[in-house]
């Protein structure tokens, strides 16, 4: 779902944006975690959600933890550049949050499949990145290793995953996460990738080039005649 604010109407200059996606237990917020402690100039946007912090998560760093009443009206608000329901749990992506990220670097978001087709959508030069285990046994064993789970939770996560398996034609990179250390690399190659892209650097590159090769024939501060 989007918000009343169109995303392509941002205007956000330099900034890019990187959307990690995938099932639950995949490991994408490890992985999104390291990546923001290691990239330069990549930032995150903290997402809202209702659903109840897990052990360790801490308000304002992990999420903006709000009960449903407040998630509503900041949907009614068109405060978020897109949101979803997972798991019966509601979560967004301030529109607000991200205009400010992307005003100092590049933006890393962790978002559903349906958040990442909208962000696509509105965003088309988004780089979208898909996180799963090798197999579907793993991602269950990594579920389970989370803490207990009923199996009626199980298999709707595990329909879930089938469902958002069938979305990976929607992503420009796949990244399999059999050893953490060897999926951090790839992602991290995407973006250093995605950051040497001709399609950004020329606008910035060429008029500057082009400037100095207009130098050189200028009367005054010739490029040629500087000494080495």
């Amino acid at each position: 779902m989007m918000s009343g604010m169109d995303a392509g109407s941002l205007g956000l200059p330099g900034g890019r944006v990187f959307v990690v996606s995938g099932p639950s237990g995949a490991g994408k917020s490890s992985l999104c975690k390291a990546l923001l402690e290691t990239v330069p100039n990549l930032k995150g946007s903290v997402s809202y959600t209702t659903r109840p912090p897990r052990q360790g998560e801490v308000e304002g760093r992990d999420y903006h933890f709000v009960d449903t009443r407040t998630f509503q009206r900041l949907v009614e608000e068109g405060a978020f550049l897109e949101y979803s329901e997972v798991h019966g749990y509601l979560y967004g992506t301030l529109e607000r949050e991200v205009r400010d990220r992307l005003q100092v670097g590049d933006l890393l978001l962790e978002v559903d499949c349906k958040g990442a087709a909208n962000i696509k959508q509105h965003m088309k030069e988004a780089c979208l990145v898909f996180v799963m285990p090798p197999s579907v046994e793993d991602l269950i064993a990594r579920i389970r290793y989370r803490g207990p789970i009923s199996e009626a939770d199980l298999l709707r996560r595990m329909e879930t995953a089938r469902q958002e398996i069938q979305s990976l034609e929607l992503y420009d990179y796949l990244v399999i996460n059999d050893r953490f250390s060897d999926a951090l690399e790839c992602i991290r190659a995407i973006i250093i990738a995605g950051r040497c892209s001709a399609k950004d650097q020329i606008p910035r590159w060429k008029s500057k080039w082009l400037e100095e090769c207009a130098a050189l024939s200028s009367s005054e501060g010739s490029l040629l005649r500087r000494a080495p």
